[in-house]
């Protein structure tokens, strides 16, 4: 199911509402799930915080139990606050925060990695109890061709770049729906 521009426009809003609150200890209010009844699904999603280009966090779920506007919201305070990469986000630097979200569609696994395609694809990798993973956007921003994808997605996951030549590795790709404030960069992938 694809997201209308409202559906978008929600989902920033509630993004940027939930990192506010933080700072001013207000509660998020619920969008009319009637109006709008795509933000109702439970579907993963990550959110990915920048300044001036400059990445300021980024956490999300592969999966979620509760609504995607939730998922949003929570995933929107845990990049902001809890990304242990990073320091958590002053109220300073709130006004330059550029918001981007990416809403996940299921994974499936793939026999071969040739099946991955950039442009379209995130990996997940699981392997000895460890995780990894990139978003689609990640190997069009950096340039990767399919094998420095699969090397970022294994370092990612803690692990040599280059395990995935010496083994066949348990990867999952997915598609996703990626929009931001700057309605310009919007982007999109999703598989047909």
């Amino acid at each position: 199911m694809e997201l209308c521009t409202e559906d978008k426009a929600v989902l920033l809003k509630g993004a940027r509402d939930s990192i506010k609150s933080v700072f001013n200890e207000t509660e998020i209010p619920c969008p009319d799930f009637e109006k709008y009844p795509a933000l109702k699904i439970k579907s993963g999603a990550f959110v990915t915080l920048t300044i001036k280009n400059n990445l300021r966090g980024c956490i999300g779920y592969i999966l979620a139990e509760i609504s995607l506007f939730e998922t949003v919201c929570d995933a929107a305070i845990q990049a902001a606050f809890h990304d242990p990469r990073f320091f958590p986000l002053s109220s300073e630097e709130l006004e330059q925060l550029e918001i981007e979200i990416s809403v996940l569609y299921p994974s499936k696994k793939i026999a071969s990695y040739d099946e991955i395609e950039i442009g379209k694809h995130g990996l997940i990798l699981n392997h000895l109890g460890r995780r990894g993973l990139l978003l689609p956007q990640v190997a069009l921003e950096n340039n990767f061709n399919s094998e420095r994808f699969l090397c970022a997605v294994c370092e990612k996951a803690g692990f040599e770049p280059y395990l995935w030549q010496k083994q066949k590795l348990n990867i999952e790709v997915f598609t996703a729906e990626i929009f931001s404030e700057e309605g310009e960069r919007e982007k999109s992938y999703v598989s047909g």
